[in-house]
């Protein structure tokens, strides 16, 4: 019979998320792990077989969350231009700007080097294209087009923005993006 587990895995997930922003994954082990999780390194063996599992745990943790907050926005935010900034600044925290920019790239080498995870920031991709999309045209050749278009704006505005930070992440964001759709 097996033990009932006492701190559930989406709990624990979430602290080692926060704990592999600031070690990077290459940073993270058992031993850090079980200290911030209050559980032993041998119960995470258990849980999560390997080191690279538990990394795969831990970022299929992160894009499920980051899939139900990209849905909820798409469900809540107007279908209009305006609708289509809005949803993207959802999806970045002011609080986290900075961290999300730089630490956030260690974790975006994970993804990117595992193929799951690699399929998972895929398929959120596309998602978020047809949510931009769908708020930018009609017609849907041109929708896929300007999706990508602002995807790939928001994503490097942000990066453009950590280095600068002389306004506030969402004010330096939008404005790149009310720039952009004024100009297309």
């Amino acid at each position: 019979m097996t033990r009932r587990k006492t701190i559930p895995d989406k709990q624990v997930l979430d602290t080692l998320f926060e704990l592999m922003m600031k070690t990077g994954p290459d940073g993270l082990t058992f031993a850090l792990a079980a200290k911030a999780s209050g559980l032993s390194a041998a119960t995470l063996v258990q849980r999560y077989g390997n080191r690279e599992r538990m990394v795969e745990a831990i970022l299929s943790q992160a894009w499920d969350r980051l899939d139900a907050e990209t849905k909820a926005a798409d469900d809540d935010e107007d279908l209009s231009p305006e609708g289509a900034i809005k949803l993207l600044l959802r999806l970045m925290s002011p609080d986290t700007a900075e961290r999300d920019a730089t630490d956030g790239l260690l974790l975006l080498r994970e993804d990117i080097r595992n193929p799951r995870l690699r399929e998972r920031g895929a398929a959120w991709g596309r998602a978020l294209v047809s949510a931009l999309g769908r708020r930018l045209s009609s017609d849907p050749q041109e929708a896929d087009i300007l999706g990508w278009q602002m995807a790939a704006l928001w994503q490097g505005a942000h990066t453009w923005w950590a280095f600068d930070q002389t306004v506030p992440a969402d004010l330096a964001i939008r404005q790149a993006l009310n720039d952009w759709l004024q100009r297309r």
